[in-house]
This record gives structure tokens, sequence and C-alpha cells, in this order.
């Protein structure tokens, strides 16, 4: 917002106001966690209306304008569909392979105790769902889209979520955030195991070249993230040509980015009291950034060592999100949201939706519900603290909004256009009743404690009893 401050320095004082009015607002939309929920509600409602309207073939001609790159003999010309589907959305599987490292490493994950409630959890809203859908179209035209309703849109759940505020405890939000990660790598599974096509084993060799350089980097200890970033477009390239999906490869290239420091808190607090001592004597003296060597020195000491504080997994996450939440899944949304409304089905694929429906609104919070149960009865797993049942339905129904993941499973699995729009109708149905269901459930809960949260007082994966912040 640095731009709309220096605009308002050379307007007069009544415009002043009024400009950081609406930059603070932008700020503060910016930093709500439902902000990109809302954002990719607003890219598929353009999408569907505009695909619905008298101007919908402009739309649809939008998506197969072709766009090209050329550097000397190579050339790579697709249309606009591609490269938001294999390209933009490469970058989001990136992001998502940062946060799994992420959780696997230091976050919820870490523990084999702490994780196996939302992993069971996961499993369970997985494996139920595609059931469900699949008791609908064991066979026929609708077979291969058995994966659609296993998928969990992070965004749109923890928007969900966020809107509820101090209704639900902060150990819900956990739970969901680490159940939808978990749900995100068994979606990369399927996306890799069943919905490849016919292997190219040299450009597969390729790719396979490429990602041991990657983890050659990582052995050699190389921290900038650009230089992992410069081998991971021509992984996706080969990926591309393997047959493999190529959003595979943003996963595989993100495994290999370093989530270690290279000096810990103590030598970062060292190093910068030093250099703010030197920084700070200079001052005293009368001297500037501008004039004295020392100060110069002292505050390139202190971006060195705030950089070596933190670790390249982490500075890729905090660039790309913001980019990955209010761009690419927006953009896809608008995408592959487009259906027309006046779709008629023949009765051959009327199950593909009905699968997807119930597949999300009820296989998925029943898959959610008995996993977390069978954890917590079992004693794999203890209780969050302070969360009922009836929350754990509320989660698992939040969990059943799969938009943009079971959207994107969906362009996989159909390639007849009449096939994908039926779909994307149950994709939309599904997605818009389970959240709606979701919210109310979770609102009527509120804060109740049940049995779960009896069972929890001997300590769960959440630890204490925290609340959310407000």
């Amino acid at each position: 917002m640095k731009w709309l401050r220096s605009i308002a320095s050379v307007h007069p004082m009544s415009q002043t106001g009024a400009i950081e009015r609406v930059a603070g607002s932008v700020q503060r939309f910016a930093h709500l966690e439902a902000s990109g929920g809302i954002i990719l509600v607003l890219a598929a409602v353009v999408a569907l209306v505009w695909a619905n309207s008298q101007w919908s073939e402009a739309y649809f001609d939008l998506l197969h304008l072709k766009i090209g790159l050329s550097f000397g003999d190579f050339a790579l010309k697709e249309d606009l569909h591609f490269w938001v589907n294999d390209a933009l959305m490469a970058i989001f599987f990136f992001v998502v392979g940062l946060e799994l490292k992420r959780e696997f490493t230091t976050g919820e994950l870490r523990s084999p105790k702490r994780a196996m409630l939302p992993i069971v959890a996961a499993i369970g809203g997985m494996l139920i769902p595609a059931s469900i859908y699949a008791g609908f179209n064991a066979t026929g035209v609708g077979s291969s889209g058995w994966g659609i309703p296993m998928a969990t849109d992070i965004a749109f759940a923890i928007g969900v979520l966020a809107l509820l505020g101090r209704r639900v405890p902060a150990a819900l939000k956990v739970f969901l955030v680490a159940v939808a990660i978990v749900d995100d790598l068994g979606a990369v599974l399927v996306i890799a195991i069943f919905y490849t096509g016919d292997i190219n084993m040299a450009a597969l060799g390729w790719a396979g070249l490429v990602w041991v350089g990657m983890w050659a980097l990582w052995f050699l200890n190389v921290r900038s993230g650009m230089a992992y970033l410069l081998l991971a477009v021509p992984m996706w390239y080969a990926v591309e040509l393997s047959g493999v999906h190529a959003t595979v490869a943003g996963v595989l290239a993100a495994m290999t980015i370093p989530s270690s420091v290279r000096i810990g808190p103590d030598s970062f607090l060292a190093g910068a009291r030093e250099a703010l001592g030197v920084f700070e004597r200079e001052t005293e003296m009368g001297h500037t950034v501008m004039n004295s060597r020392d100060q110069q020195a002292s505050l390139n000491a202190i971006v060195r060592v705030a950089g070596e504080s933190q670790p390249p997994l982490q500075k890729l996450e905090v660039a790309l999100h913001p980019w990955s939440t209010f761009f690419i899944v927006p953009v896809f949304a608008f995408a592959n949201a487009g259906v027309a409304l006046t779709l008629s089905p023949d009765m051959a694929g009327a199950g593909i939706p009905l699968g997807i429906i119930l597949g999300l609104f009820i296989g998925k919070p029943a898959g959610v519900l008995l996993g977390s149960f069978l954890a917590i009865r079992s004693g794999l797993a203890t209780a969050p603290y302070g969360v009922s049942w009836t929350q754990f339905a509320g989660i698992g129904l939040l969990a059943g909004i799969g938009f943009t993941m079971s959207l994107f499973i969906a362009q996989l699995a159909f390639d007849d256009a009449q096939l994908l729009d039926m779909a994307k109708l149950g994709i939309l149905a599904g997605s818009l009743v389970a959240g709606a269901c979701g919210f109310i459930l979770l609102t009527i809960a509120g804060r109740g404690r049940g049995p779960v949260a009896a069972a929890a007082e001997s300590g769960g994966y959440q630890g204490s009893p925290q609340r959310q912040p407000g």
C-alpha cells in the first residue's frame, strides 16, 4: 500500500484522508482469512453468470485463446485454459507442497500422536465420499470421476470457519487445517497414480534428473530460493511431456526446498545487537548511511543475519501464498466454473452430479466424523481441547467444500464436455450445500462442550484450553 500513501502525499488534505481510508480498508481485507474465499466466490460467480449470459460465446472463446512462449528454437503455444490448469496450478501445488513439508517438519503433523487424528479423519473423509460416488457410478461414463468428491478446498473451508470467529475454539481451526493438508496430499497421490495417461519414460527420466539436481542443491545447502525455482521450470515441462500431470511437479519441487535455518536465535540476536550498536554509535556521531561505511555495513549485517535465520521454505511460502490465494486460485475458478445451467443430462450420466453432491454433503462429514471417532476411541489419537462431536460433524461438512480441488480432478477425469459440465454442477451444488450446513451447524454448536471435550481433559493434541483470538 506504499504507492497509495505516496499518491496521498501530493494531494490536498481532504483527499489524503479518503485515500488513507481506502488503503487501510484494502490492507484489512487482505489480512482477513475469509478474503481469499470471498474473491474465489466472486470469480466463480462471474464465470457462472458470464457462461449463462448472451455473451457466453466470448467467455469460451477467451478460454481457447492461444498464448505462446518461444526461446530460440523452442516454442510452446497453448490455449489460456492450459496455462491456467497446467502452469498456474503447478505454482498452486508448489505452495501446497511447501505447506505439506512445513506441517510434517514443524507443524501439527510432525508428531505421530498429534498427527494421527487429522490423518485418520482425512482418510475417512476421502474413502467414504469416493465409495458413495462409486455406488452411483460403478460402471458407465461416470466411473472415472470417483476422485472428485474426495477433495477439500482449504481456502473456502478456512474462510467459512473464520467468519464464525469466537464461536469455535482454536483447536477446531488447527484440526481443519491439518485435515485439509492431509487431504491435499491424498489428492496429489490420486492425481499422480490414477489420473495419469500414457507415460513417456524418456521425458520422465529427464524430469527425474532435474529433480536430483534440486536435491543436490539441498545437499550443498544452497539457500537461494531462485536457484531451486530455475530448476523447477524445466522439471515442470519435462513432467508435462511425460504424461504425468504437470502439477505433480510443483509438489515434488517443494519437497527439495530447505526447511532449516543457517543460524539459530542466539546467533541472530548477537549479530543483530552488534550491528545495531555500530549503527547507533555512528548516528550519535552525526553520521548517516550516505556518508558512513560502518552504518552501511551494519545494515547489510542485519539483513544477512535476518536472512540466515529464516528457512528458504518459509520465505517462499510467505512470498507465494498471496499470489496463490488472491490470483491463481480465483483465476482457476474463473476459467473452470463457467457451466451452462440449462444443461439437460441424459440418464446415462445422471449419477455423476448425484454421486458428487452426496459424496461431498454426506460422505465427507460421515468420513471425517467416523475417522475421528475411531482414532480417539482406539487410543491412536487424543481429542482436541473443547471440541464436541457436533463440531466435528460441522468441520466434516466444511471439508465437503471441494470446489477448487474437485474442479481440478474433474478436468482430469472427463474429456467429454457434457460430462464435465455435469460434474461441475454437482461440485457447485454439493460444495454450496455442505458449506452452508457446516456454517449453520457450527453456529448452533457454538462453544458447547461435549463428550470429546470431556475426553480431552487429560490432554489433546492442542494441549491446553486455548481460545481463538478475536
